[in-house]
């Protein structure tokens, strides 16, 4: 019985010892992996860094490289960088203001920065500048696009928004969102 009293206390001190040695194990794995990941980021914001000013570097030899102020533009967006951003889009258009995808970009820039008014009309170029040769490849953004709108002039305009989410709708039926807002506006 004391045999038996000693093996269960040993083996209890033993787990607790393992037990331990296994979280300590544990706690330096996760401080490994949040440093590296910390490493990883930091390496990665390095080289859109570098990668920006490469391009501001081409860009300023050749202001008109427009594929080169795409990427610029881009690039800013996936850092949420949306003023710069923004005036980068409207380079673009200044540049080439027959170019819609620019003026969706602006308008998805405007609308990241919380800046409504000036989405809704990027939209309403964007619209406005899609040629009818385009319309089948820009479906989707189409669709977003008039969506907004209506989205935006619900409480104003009801007749416009309801002219507007037809048109999503007819760009892009599944669209549950429109579907809900037509819903909405026509009850």
């Amino acid at each position: 019985m004391k045999m038996n009293r000693m093996n269960s206390k040993n083996l209890l001190l033993g787990l607790m010892l393992a037990g331990g040695a296994f979280f300590a194990q544990a706690q330096n794995t996760q401080t490994d992996t949040a440093a590296t990941a910390n490493t990883t980021t930091a390496v990665q914001q390095t080289q859109a860094n570098a990668g920006v000013e490469d391009l501001k570097k081409k860009i300023e030899a050749n202001p008109k490289d427009v594929e080169s102020m795409a990427k610029l533009a881009t690039a800013y967006q996936e850092a949420s960088d949306w003023t710069n951003a923004i005036d980068t889009w409207k380079k673009i258009s200044a540049i080439l203001p027959d170019w819609a995808p620019s003026y969706y970009s602006q308008a998805y820039a405007y609308q990241s920065a919380k800046d409504d008014a000036n989405a809704k009309i990027a939209y309403e170029k964007y619209i406005a500048t899609v040629k009818p040769e385009e319309v089948e490849q820009n479906k989707k953004n189409l669709a977003y696009a008039y969506f907004y709108l209506a989205f935006t002039e619900q409480q104003s305009n009801k007749d416009k928004a309801k002219e507007h989410i037809a048109k999503s709708l007819q760009y892009d039926p599944s669209n549950q969102d429109a579907l809900k807002l037509s819903k909405a506006l026509n009850s």
